[in-house]
């Protein structure tokens, strides 16, 4: 396997991001991060990639953030226009870049997703577990917070009190449970996860993409708004999905009895 810190791989207009660190359990360092922000920056100027998988390589997603790693290297610039920064700023700016990408965006976890890394899991739009998987918020082990928006999406996924229960006792999780509690949307035989995976992101590259974006925005800004505001900016989104080359083609698949032929524009 390359040494590379991120491996990224694009076939079938789906581009694959794997956190390779296994030896740590991929834990998070500055230069894992300045890489992922790198490939991200990519993927959003590719009008080919039109769904992205986030997975991990070896026997987990990601271990969190690696308590190892020497402090001064989030002064480092790793690729040009990096803005540098400490790790936690790094992976911030990663997640807000998940959530604004105009391209459904699935984790697949095979293993660990704890801490930073469980929330990496969660700033996707989609997840599908390995029955194997395991989640945790454990930063309170260690005296610390959940970060890297473990704050803001575990209680919109499965409500307050249980995000509560989950800060606060800071206790791992199985898939079952996962999966149970709306954490991830599937779970499937830990053999047949790269299978699954592949299946949904096909399913999703083929799909109208630019309306799955106009989607994607319209649900996490409508989260912050009131009503009002949300039927609004739906009529606005609304507007440009109906002027998309998708929506004709679908209108003429309808009324000729096929399949659509999206193209994504």
């Amino acid at each position: 396997m390359s040494d590379a810190l991120v491996l990224y791989d694009k076939r079938d207009s789906i581009a694959t991001l794997t956190l390779n660190r296994p030896e740590t359990l991929n834990a998070m360092n500055e230069a894992m991060m300045a890489a992922f922000e790198r490939h991200l920056m990519a993927i959003e100027a590719d009008p080919e990639v039109r769904a992205v998988v986030i997975t991990g390589a070896g026997r987990a997603f990601s271990s969190g953030g690696d308590q190892k790693r020497a402090r001064s290297e989030g002064e480092e610039k790793f690729f040009d226009g990096d803005l540098g920064g400490s790790l936690l700023e790094r992976l911030n700016r990663c997640v807000v870049r998940l959530q604004r990408l105009p391209k459904p965006v699935i984790a697949s976890v095979g293993g660990a997703a704890v801490g930073a890394g469980c929330n990496l899991a969660l700033a996707a739009d989609l997840r599908i577990a390995a029955d194997t998987a395991r989640f945790g918020e454990v930063f309170a082990r260690v005296g610390l917070i959940p970060d890297g928006g473990g704050t803001y999406f575990l209680p919109r996924l499965v409500g307050v009190g249980k995000a509560m229960e989950l800060i606060l006792l800071a206790e791992i999780i199985d898939a079952q449970e996962a999966l149970r509690i709306g954490l991830v949307n599937w779970v499937v035989p830990a053999d047949r996860l790269p299978a699954e995976t592949a299946q949904l992101a096909t399913r999703l590259a083929q799909g109208p993409t630019l309306a799955y974006g106009l989607a994607k925005a319209a649900l996490y800004q409508g989260l912050n708004l009131p009503l009002e505001s949300a039927l609004d900016l739906e009529v606005r989104y609304q507007a440009l999905a109906a002027r998309s080359q998708d929506r004709a083609e679908g209108v003429a698949a309808f009324r000729e009895k096929r399949p659509p032929r999206f193209i994504g524009r």
